[in-house]
């Protein structure tokens, strides 16, 4: 692999993004090589399509390393920011989107020390508060928001992970304190969030319930959890049939609107409800009166304002661990989708038809 030399030149901006040179292109008075890659910018909300483009590849600066990204998660806050409908992410257009990826290191700025050229990394580094995102052959990336990937994960399945398993941890385990011998209920226990969620708290010990619709129990229950029907069930029955009217030590929702407030009337005395859509209006009695705590997570606080990045690049190492011990498995689409089809991966997000998580290929 070609390092970097000082003698490079590459353009700031998204100034020469109607080129067609699809690696190099020459400056005619010089022999200067300006290095391109192929990406997608989102130029408005109102189209809320990508155009395809060369722009020019980015440079690792001192603390980043430049990963070749060979996979991109889709997230249903990826298809949000495109559609104009998560200002909370603060996006920058035009922008490159996608929150996670996974790639190989191809070269490493000024002081880093913890990735050398070649590592297998991942990690959700970008896609909001004008940081690049990963729809693009390349990202310069702050390494402290990295990870090395698990060696028995594909880097499909690696790139399913960083979002939902850093919003995941951050609740169960930093914020409620998951731990042996609790009852934890997870809202929405085969979604993106859900399904790792359960795993989390399986891996620490707790015994594990998860709402998810009927076709989805077997998976549900390959994940280690009891799967409930939520479409059938009221959450005063689950509380009584699963605790005998106790209520659960943790409940995680992942849902939100009202499934926020059945995780309030679900949690018992002194127990702690956790949620990341925790967004709308709720009436705080249930909890209040039981002495229960709440904890909402937002995950994209590092990216957005550079407060805990080595934080989740500690989660992320967390991750490898569980996956490499076997105790954890994202469920990812069978579905390929690549830059040029990746619109669609975005519909179907949004159309509710995939199977956990849809990744793009690049």
């Amino acid at each position: 692999m070609k390092s970097w030399s000082r003698g490079d030149r590459r353009a700031k901006s998204f100034s020469n993004r109607g080129s067609t040179n699809v690696n190099k292109s020459y400056c005619k008075a010089t022999t200067e090589v300006f290095l391109t890659m192929h990406a997608l910018i989102l130029d408005d909300f109102q189209t809320a399509t990508f155009r395809s483009v060369d722009i020019p590849q980015p440079e690792p600066t001192a603390n980043q390393v430049l990963v070749r990204i060979k996979a991109s998660g889709v997230n249903p806050l990826d298809s949000k920011i495109r559609t104009g409908k998560a200002p909370h992410a603060k996006p920058v257009l035009p922008a490159v989107l996608g929150i996670d990826m996974a790639g190989v290191v191809e070269a490493i700025g000024q002081d880093v020390t913890t990735f050398q050229v070649g590592d297998e990394v991942y990690g959700m580094t970008g896609g909001v508060g004008g940081v690049q995102g990963s729809l693009a052959e390349f990202a310069a990336v702050d390494v402290a928001l990295l990870a090395k990937k698990p060696t028995n994960l594909t880097m499909r399945e690696a790139a399913a992970l960083p979002l939902v398993f850093l919003t995941a941890w951050e609740g169960l385990v930093d914020r409620a304190n998951v731990h042996e011998g609790q009852r934890v209920l997870v809202l929405g226990g085969s979604g993106g969030v859900g399904h790792v969620a359960v795993q989390i708290a399986k891996a620490h010990g707790a015994k594990v319930f998860a709402t998810a619709s009927t076709a989805k129990h077997e998976m549900v229950r390959q994940l280690g959890a009891v799967p409930i029907d939520y479409h059938n069930t009221t959450i005063e029955e689950i509380v009584q049939t699963f605790t005998g009217d106790r209520g659960f030590d943790v409940v995680y929702d992942s849902v939100g609107g009202s499934t926020l407030d059945d995780a309030f009337k679900a949690v018992r005395n002194y127990g702690h409800v956790v949620s990341n859509y925790g967004w709308g209006t709720h009436s705080l009695m249930p909890i209040s009166r039981k002495g229960a705590t709440y904890s909402g997570v937002f995950v994209l606080l590092p990216l957005l304002t550079g407060e805990g990045r080595a934080r989740h690049g500690d989660i992320l190492r967390q991750a490898t661990q569980l996956a490499e011990a076997g105790q954890l498995r994202p469920v990812v689409d069978p579905r390929h989708f690549t830059l040029e089809t990746a619109l669609s991966a975005h519909e179907a997000v949004e159309q509710g038809t995939a199977l956990s998580k849809i990744v793009i290929d690049l």
